[in-house]
């Protein structure tokens, strides 16, 4: 049962931290597109598409962390060792 609280709190904790980095990126990233835009209005165009590349990319980022996670959770390939663990002790 410990094993299964400790791949929750890792899960948990990893998308807490794991997306702190992309939020920040993304943030930036549209924050430099409007200034860029506000200075120059003509450019709108090839700051939009190249943004929303932008924004893809640091998005697979988190996409990545959300991954981990569910392996973490579902897939963990100690899962079976660690209840069969647990069993041996609790008998």
């Amino acid at each position: 049962m410990l094993f299964i609280t400790i791949c929750i709190l890792a899960a948990g904790l990893g998308m807490a931290i794991g997306v702190i980095g992309p939020g920040i990126g993304m943030g930036n990233a549209i924050k430099a597109a409007l200034e860029g835009t506000a200075r120059n209005p003509g450019v709108y165009g090839k700051l939009l598409t190249t943004m929303m590349i932008g924004l893809a990319m640091i998005e697979s980022l988190a996409i990545y962390v959300l991954v981990i996670c569910l392996i973490i959770l579902y897939a963990n390939p100690y899962k079976e060792v660690a209840l069969e663990l647990a069993r041996s002790v609790v008998k």
